[in-house]
């Protein structure tokens, strides 16, 4: 969903194959010959996301994040909140959010866009308003003002569903939400409808904290057709462990439980884990549980492999080894048709909680 692809209609979680009927396509005839009225750099494709690159790039941008701003909630990979109440002053908040833009162009080369507000709420929704290398700064004061005019469409937390419901009761813009008696919202709503009249008038009281320790670390990837033989499966399973492993090291973490993934054809997720009887920080224990997890999928057609470290405990620098605990004999192992893993990461939801001043990054 490039800004490129979204001018012909393609949106983020949309179908690949909707996707591609909206884009321009070179057509070919019987010959195999293409039609040449559409460049190449014209032409609409899918391009898999490389995801090991992605986290590393976002790796960079975060650090940058946690340097330039006393507190960080980070809500997605490519996406968070900063409260910067004590580094700088509304007077010269636009350039200091210019100085974090440029750094993360210039050390990483990205383009972020950057919403200042003193919520939460209207910080997201800055941050989404001059896409992409955006930066809009609203000021105390203004909030209403900057709110007033915009679509309810663009609340923060406001879905195609609840959109439709609000026009439905003839409020079209967020004015008419902050405008209008609150107890129909709440009626139709419960108390989200309280919520998103408060959000409208620009009210918003949470703050900017650090989210909770994650409690599971998980690599995957994909192949481009689905792989029988062993070798390129077990290569993989490799590569997935050992980033894993390394996370977990990079953030200080001990785990319990290491898990692998496997999705056959069409779209069977199956998925095996092993507990140890202690916490340990063990990368070659890892990729051999990984692979002996793996083995009743050997020689089955595969999509898409994962590796996972779960039960993690954060600790100092003197991490346990294998040797510090004694590995449990048959350890445990599950299996599930579908799974909902704690630390992948999706696009906020709306219940992420600010302070002072506020700024949103979003990597684009």
């Amino acid at each position: 969903a490039s800004y490129e692809a979204r001018e012909f209609g393609v949106e983020s979680a949309q179908a690949i194959s909707t996707a591609l009927e909206r884009l321009p396509r070179r057509a070919a005839d019987e010959a195999g010959e293409t039609d040449d009225d559409i460049e190449r750099e014209e032409t609409g494709y899918y391009r898999p996301v490389d995801m090991d690159y992605y986290e590393s790039v976002a790796s960079e941008v975060r650090e940058i994040l946690h340097d330039c701003a006393d507190t960080v909630r980070e809500v997605s990979i490519d996406e968070a909140y900063l409260d910067v109440t004590e580094r700088t002053a509304w007077e010269v908040a636009d350039g200091f959010a210019r100085h974090i833009r440029d750094r993360i162009r210039r050390e990483v080369g990205v383009t972020v866009s950057v919403g200042v507000a003193p919520t939460m709420s209207t910080a997201k929704i800055a941050s989404d308003f001059d896409k992409p290398d955006g930066l809009t700064v609203v000021e105390p004061g203004e909030i209403r003002g900057f709110l007033a005019p915009l679509e309810v469409d663009l609340l923060h937390g406001v879905g195609p569903v609840t959109a439709r419901e609000l026009r439905e009761m003839g409020l079209e813009t967020a004015g008419d939400v902050a405008a209008t008696d609150p107890e129909p919202l709440v009626e139709r709503f419960g108390e989200r409808g309280r919520e998103l009249y408060d959000r409208a008038r620009g009210e918003d009281d949470r703050r900017v904290e650090p989210k909770g320790d994650p409690k599971s670390f998980s690599r995957e990837s994909a192949f481009a057709e689905p792989v029988e033989a062993p070798d390129p499966k077990y290569e993989l399973i490799e590569t997935l462990a050992a980033a894993v492993a390394d996370r977990a090291q990079r953030e200080g973490a001990l785990y319990r439980t290491i898990g692998v993934k496997a999705v056959t054809p069409p779209y069977d997720v199956n998925t095996r884990e092993r507990s140890l009887s202690g916490p340990i920080d063990d990368p070659e224990l890892v990729d051999r549980i990984a692979r002996d997890l793996f083995t009743e999928f050997e020689f089955d057609p595969v999509r898409k492999l994962g590796v996972r470290v779960a039960n993690l405990e954060f600790v100092a620098a003197d991490q346990a080894s294998l040797e510090s605990w004694e590995r449990s004999g048959d350890g445990f192992e599950a299996d599930a048709s579908s799974e909902s893993d704690p630390d992948s990461e999706t696009k906020p939801t709306g219940d992420e909680p600010s302070a002072g001043q506020s700024s949103l990054a979003d990597f684009s």
